[in-house]
């Protein structure tokens, strides 16, 4: 994992190149050290982009029970956590085409003091849950490649992210 080229540093995003799947398990890792019960996390990117990576690499970060796969079938799976931590709530909204109505059927609203939400496929339906949320867009190449470089760009919205300097990311 290595930062992309400088912007001007903003503690409250940050950008990052993701060379392999391994690197991106591990930026999930690394990510979970940051958040606690109450955090929304949005993650957005093209099929195959590692979102699913990601949020693996959070539950062992986390210390959850499961194995975390992707719930596109059945959009939302809760793992509990074994080290006295907040749950994971796993949510694909990928196949949901309402907005936060079509969502509070998950009781999201109610999860979400507790527990650390992590939404895929969120963006237009889950905005509303909170003003503090973590967005993270995952790039990939399209199409007939075998790359894996992906770029990651994370950014924290509201005042929960604030202070939070996401660029420990990339160390």
């Amino acid at each position: 994992m290595e930062a992309a080229p400088a912007a001007p540093h903003d503690p409250a995003e940050t950008e990052l190149i993701v060379n392999a799947p391994e690197q991106m398990q591990e930026l999930g890792r690394r990510l979970a050290k940051l958040l606690r019960p109450g955090d929304l996390v949005m993650l957005s990117g093209e099929l195959g982009a590692g979102k699913t990576t990601l949020t693996r690499g959070l539950g062992e970060g986390l210390g959850v029970r499961g194995a975390v796969t992707s719930p596109t079938f059945v959009i939302a799976r809760v793992h509990p956590s074994l080290v006295d931590g907040p749950p994971l709530v796993h949510v694909d909204a990928y196949r949901l085409s309402g907005g936060l109505d079509e969502m509070e059927d998950l009781d999201l609203d109610v999860s979400l003091p507790d527990s650390v939400i992590v939404v895929e496929w969120g963006e237009g339906k889950v905005e509303e849950l909170t003003d503090d949320r973590l967005l993270v867009v995952i790039h990939r190449t399209v199409g007939d490649t075998t790359d894996e470089v992906r770029h990651v760009t994370l950014t924290g919205l509201g005042e929960r992210w604030a202070d939070v300097d996401l660029g420990v990311l990339s160390a």
